[in-house]
């Protein structure tokens, strides 16, 4: 079967790595990584704990598909307890790592307690040892790889790391695979740096069954097939994400200045076209070429390659033009979000993201709210540092990534997070946050389904935990928004704990088809249903559990009282009043946001 069978539990502060055997009913409940995490999480990590504290466990998890030749089978999750609003969090992530853990023969890896001193977890398949971070602590994502597989002395060994900005603990530090793949949102990085835990370094050979593998290959064929002739697909491989950019402005639902405005007047110097377009100064465009993460036939993954005249790169001698390039979410929130019309200020910002472990999305957001509490002078260049902190400036843009990346100056208090920031300066109203994470590249107001979804997303914001695109650019009108957001919120519980990527657009059938050939268990098309209910309602025990009530099921002051001031919603606000109520009926929830116990008995969690 695809599971390896085995989870790697690390006491930090004993200094142990022992494996055990992973709770095949849990998984049978479950399914793996994002869901089977969670369970592990609820039932031996207390809610209530502090995020950054040594009580708060931290779980890299891969799924029943994960290493297999599904497509897209190469993605791990990293589940622990958010540091921005003490919620769950659970930060996905492709690339080759997660592949190559399960490889080694583990599905998890439990991280508990504190290490006394700097460490990395080193797994060469059954053998697991904690070993000496002290040379590397204090050095860069993009420092940390080379250097430990220099000290091992195989290139072909795959990492996970904190830059400076996960170990100085700020509270959007993410972990970072690949050297530009990251498990990014939700400060997962700020909880590895309060361990003193560097990176995991992984060395796979065992190889991953299935539990019929003819049928396997089949059922992958099958929706392989259907992804290769996926127009979506085939335009996720021509233009990556970014081509949303241009669909958000032009309907107007492009945050924009923090969410002030909802189109950008520069969007042609920072959309797809001027990605493409080849610079004067070199001859050569922004977007070099495309990639693509483990078992992947889409390769969305955008390469860049910076003009080595721009002003960003010249105080950094030896600094890489090459990398990860820009995608929707990273341009949207170092781009309009914060009103810079460069798109090379932007690479280069998005670039010390991935150099420093750092989410592009809450950076580019909380940055934004800085701004505005700057122009309306909340705070001065005293408090910056003598930065002008204007909406618009490519220089503030590359000083303050700088600055937030290595928790310097400023940038300290940016690291904090919009919600604690605006808290801080008089002007909660300006965090741009649900659940205190920042929203990613979609207004509420013009998208009244994705609005309802941040509301109710148990991570906080999120693009990634419903899919309501197709229904929110046809209709604008409130109705019909919860039925939608609760199925596919679902549908991403399965997916994700799966082991898939989103992208192909997998649908339950080619799921059910693909896990019932995997492994044993029942995957109907019905129970992955239920399966993914009962994670979305697992999760929310969580949040309750951890304090979290109906209050924080909301949205940001601006998305409800502030009407949309151009584009197709021009006059709107977000609905959230109508559509929460049915939301929590569907759920089957009630008055207060809560799981009736009806609801917890049907779905096995009482």
């Amino acid at each position: 079967m695809s599971w390896q069978g085995k989870v790697l539990r690390v006491n930090l502060t004993a200094g142990t790595c022992k494996g055990e055997d992973i709770n095949m009913d849990w998984a049978l409940s479950f399914l793996g990584q994002r869901g089977l995490a969670t369970k592990y999480m609820m039932a031996e990590s207390d809610p209530a704990a502090d995020p950054l504290s040594p009580a708060n466990n931290l779980i890299f998890a891969t799924g029943p598909l994960t290493g297999t030749p599904a497509s897209t089978g190469g993605r791990y999750s990293v589940i622990t307890k958010s540091p921005l609003g003490n919620q769950i969090a659970c930060s996905n992530s492709g690339g080759h790592f997660g592949a190559e853990l399960k490889n080694a023969g583990w599905d998890m890896v439990i991280f508990e307690g504190r290490s006394e001193k700097p460490v990395y977890l080193f797994i060469d398949d059954d053998e697991a040892q904690l070993l000496d971070a002290s040379e590397i602590w204090g050095k860069s994502v993009w420092e940390t790889e080379p250097a430990i597989k220099t000290i091992h002395q195989d290139p072909q060994i795959k990492i996970a790391s904190i830059g400076v900005a996960g170990e100085k603990m700020v509270r959007f530090a993410c972990v970072v695979n690949d050297l530009d793949r990251a498990a990014g949102r939700s400060g997962v990085g700020a909880v590895m740096g309060s361990k003193q835990l560097k990176a995991i370094a992984v060395r796979g050979n065992k190889g991953i069954g299935v539990k019929d593998m003819t049928a396997f290959l089949a059922a992958a064929a099958v929706s392989n097939k259907r992804i290769a002739d996926d127009d979506e697909a085939k335009g996720l491989t021509e233009d990556g994400t970014m081509a949303m950019m241009n669909i958000t402005n032009s309907y107007g639902s492009l945050p924009t200045r923090n969410n002030r405005e909802l189109q950008f007047d520069g969007i042609d110097t920072v959309n797809l076209q001027a990605m493409k377009s080849l610079r004067k100064s070199d001859g050569k465009a922004n977007l070099k070429t495309n990639k693509a993460c483990f078992a992947c036939t889409i390769g969305c993954g955008r390469v860049a390659q910076m003009d080595p005249d721009h002003f960003s790169l010249s105080q950094r001698k030896n600094f890489p033009t090459v990398s990860g390039g820009l995608e929707y979410e990273s341009g949207y929130s170092l781009g309009p979000m914060v009103g810079v019309n460069d798109i090379e200020a932007a690479t280069y910002a998005n670039y010390v993201c991935n150099e420093q472990g750092m989410d592009p999305i809450s950076f580019g957001a909380t940055l934004s709210a800085a701004m505005e509490l700057f122009e309306t002078g909340a705070i001065t260049q005293k408090e910056t540092g003598g930065v002008n902190l204007k909406f618009g400036s490519a220089d503030a843009l590359v000083k303050m990534v700088e600055l937030t990346g290595r928790a310097e100056g400023f940038g300290e208090e940016l690291g904090m997070g919009s919600t604690r920031l605006c808290n801080k300066y008089g002007h909660p109203e300006f965090a741009m946050a649900v659940k205190g994470q920042e929203i990613p590249g979609y207004d509420g107001r013009a998208m009244q389904g994705m609005g309802l979804a941040y509301a109710t997303s148990n991570r906080g914001a999120c693009h990634l935990r419903a899919s309501t695109y197709g229904d929110d650019f046809e209709h604008i009108r409130p109705e019909g928004k919860a039925r939608v957001v609760v199925d596919t919120q679902n549908d991403t519980g399965t997916t994700d704990s799966a082991g898939i990527c989103q992208f192909p657009g997998y649908s339950m059938e080619e799921i059910s088809a693909l896990l019932s050939a995997a492994c044993e268990g029942d995957w109907s098309v019905e129970n992955l249903g239920v399966v993914g209910e009962r994670i979305w309602n697992l999760e929310k025990q969580f949040n309750l559990a951890a304090g979290l009530t109906m209050a924080d099921d909301t949205l940001p002051e601006r998305m409800l009282k502030e009407p949309a001031p151009s584009g197709a919603a021009k006059g709107k606000v977000c609905e959230l009043d109508k559509m929460l109520p049915e939301y929590y009926e569907l759920r089957g929830w009630n008055k207060k946001g809560e799981p009736t116990k009806e609801t917890l008995t049907r779905l096995s969690l009482d």
